[in-house]
């Protein structure tokens, strides 16, 4: 391994160039967060021939994408701790070597159940490997690097899942369900193998005792939340009794393990970071542009199909878009976050957001494709301009030492606010959809009325994007001085 990949400024001692040996890292890292992402969509489309492969309800199957993403979100907060206690690269290699193992068992199953056991534990290794891979680049760049390299990382993260739904499509019809895992398994390879030749080392840091209550807590808390919300959301809003009691019963371990963590020395997760006004303030924003982006993510193809009587491909085609305003934007704001802070970049994403969604509140049955494709581009741009600039700057102002702690807390985040706003938006278009004419033109105007609660939503956010512009801007002036 070469320890120059680990400590960039032995190979150029400009901070803020990055150089050939940082990005190299990053590459090996990219690989590994795009193979877990990828993967996240690439069943879904399948679901209706898994269920005929393998002789079960539709019901039990849908747990091979549910358990997954479960699984990611349980994995999540133990992933600060054991990159402590085994090295950053460690559980980079061992999740990576993980991941691809059990993409292969969930190739060769021979029953839903085998299926849902092996896509949970592969749901584990992945919820480990993005937070792992972001904590070795976080501390591989540094303050005046952040920027780039996460936005850099995270272009094909967010490419991802539009090309898992596609290819998950063209896999299914042509090759059979199995090449869905089949598929990961050389990705995980290559990563596994490049990442044993040039990731950096990362020793252990002599983490303290693992945090087993909030460890149980959280475990237990994360999923029943996650679960809960996306029953609500799956029913259109029916007070499905399975899924409230699981919302609220998740939403009270997650209280519980808060009190735990404020009151432990050594917490699975510090949310003492939360008394930073700049971390709690990005923290705001990361969990709210979940709801924003998620939910939107569900709306919109239901208007290609109700509106538009599209089929499930074309559809997934025409919000690809949006995907592609991200990667166009992505570049730009890294190199605007490391230069003028992420705050200002966040707070003019915030105002592309909000003027990219206000033309799909306004939707017709009529609306030119080039159209509504060019309004899901700025909104993307948006997006790339927001999300990924939020955790750059919440990253960089705290110490290198809180960054295991951090990095998690921001991925938490993240999938809870991507959960609440799926579930969100799809009771909201449930009820206007159920409740209004049963035209082409009542569609459209329960998918308008519900993207005016995105716009709310994304608006709200400019509130903690403005105090996070004055933080930063008194700390680089501090820093300056």
């Amino acid at each position: 391994m070469k320890d120059n990949l680990a400590r960039p400024d032995t190979v150029d001692a400009d901070e803020n160039r990055i150089s050939p040996a940082l990005w190299g890292l990053a590459s090996i890292l990219i690989l590994g967060g795009f193979t877990s992402m990828f993967t996240s969509t690439i069943v879904n489309v399948a679901l209706d021939t898994l269920s005929q492969k393998l002789s079960a309800p539709l019901g039990t199957v849908q747990w091979t994408a549910t358990g997954y993403l479960m699984a990611l979100a349980t994995a999540v907060p133990v992933s600060g701790w054991a990159s402590k206690r085994y090295g950053a690269t460690r559980l980079w290699l061992g999740s990576v070597a993980l991941f691809t193992l059990f993409s292969a068992l969930c190739a060769l199953s021979a029953s839903v159940e085998m299926l849902i056991i092996f896509r949970v534990l592969q749901g584990i290794a992945g919820g480990l490997l993005v937070p792992a891979g972001q904590i070795l680049l976080v501390t591989a760049a540094g303050p005046k690097r952040i920027g780039r390299m996460l936005t850099a990382v995270s272009v094909p993260i967010y490419l991802a899942p539009a090309v898992g739904t596609t290819l998950g499509s063209v896999l299914t019809q042509g090759l059979g369900w199995p090449w869905l895992f089949w598929i990961t398994v050389p990705l995980g390879a290559l990563g596994f193998f490049a990442g044993l030749r040039w990731l950096p080392k990362a020793p252990p840091k002599g983490a303290p005792a693992l945090d087993v209550r909030g460890l149980i807590i959280l475990v237990a808390g994360l999923p029943l939340l996650t679960y809960g919300v996306a029953g609500i959301g799956e029913n259109g809003g029916r007070t499905e009794t399975i899924a409230v009691i699981a919302a609220v019963a998740g939403a009270l371990l997650l209280a519980l393990f808060t009190l735990h963590a404020v009151r432990s020395a050594n917490p699975l997760l510090n949310l003492r970071l939360f008394k930073d006004r700049a971390f709690s303030s990005a923290a705001v924003v990361i969990f709210c542009m979940g709801i924003a982006l998620f939910g939107a993510m569900i709306v919109l193809p239901i208007y290609f199909l109700q509106v538009r009587h599209e089929d499930l491909v074309t559809a997934g085609l025409l919000t690809a878009p949006s995907a592609i305003g991200t990667v166009l934007a992505l570049p730009l704001a890294g190199r605007m976050t490391d230069k003028i802070g992420g705050a200002r970049v966040i707070f003019a994403g915030l105002i592309v957001t909000i003027i990219g969604t206000i033309p799909l509140a306004l939707v017709t049955p009529h609306d030119s494709y080039v159209w509504l494709s060019l309004v899901q581009i700025v909104r993307g741009i948006g997006i790339g301009m927001t999300t990924t600039p939020a955790m750059a700057a919440g990253l960089a102002m705290i110490a290198k030492e809180d960054v295991p702690h951090a990095t998690p807390i921001f991925n938490v985040l993240q999938r809870v606010g991507g959960s609440f706003g799926t579930a969100l938006m799809t009771v909201l278009v449930a009820v206007q959809l159920a409740s209004g004419p049963q035209t082409d033109e009542g569609a459209a105007d329960a998918i308008g009325y519900t993207h005016w609660w995105i716009v709310a939503c994304t608006a709200i956010v400019l509130i903690p994007s403005m105090l996070l512009v004055q933080v930063e801007s008194r700390r680089r002036q501090a820093a300056a001085a």
